[in-house]
């Protein structure tokens, strides 16, 4: 192989390595995702639903598939945070959407407290909603 088919070889291969993506993709940034509400109300009351979207603000579409390692619902808002009620998670609906049961004991403004892993990104998405529980 003569000098210039070397070099040619040399060039094609690099070419093929940057085709197939060895270099890794652009990541979006954690802070371009939050929660939101489906519904911000819901009725005092035991085994109350709680739904919110995980949403790519830079794209508006749904996140599917996050893993959702934090919750807490407490009276915050109103300034009882030691007014809190357990969250237990549901299946969810749709992709992107995510479910929650819990137990509004009294009329009033809650928050819910959400910590989650989206897949393929560095980072936490942690949002603080809130709830209106009316009577």
């Amino acid at each position: 192989m003569n000098t210039s088919n070397l070099a040619r070889a040399a060039a094609a291969a690099l070419i093929g390595v940057a085709l197939t993506g060895v270099a890794k993709p652009a990541r979006a940034d954690i802070k371009n995702y939050e929660f939101q509400l489906t519904q911000a109300t819901v009725r005092v009351g035991d085994d109350r639903v709680i739904a919110v979207r995980l949403v790519d603000k830079t794209t508006g579409r749904a996140v599917p598939d996050a893993v959702i390692f934090a919750t807490r619902l407490d009276m915050a808002p109103d300034g009882m945070q030691e007014m809190a009620t357990k969250v237990t998670p549901m299946p969810g609906t749709e992709p992107g959407a995510y479910r929650f049961r819990a137990t509004f004991g009294m009329a009033g403004r809650w928050q819910l407290s959400l910590g989650a892993k989206v897949q393929g990104e560095t980072g936490t998405v942690e949002n603080k909603l809130v709830v209106t529980a009316e009577k």
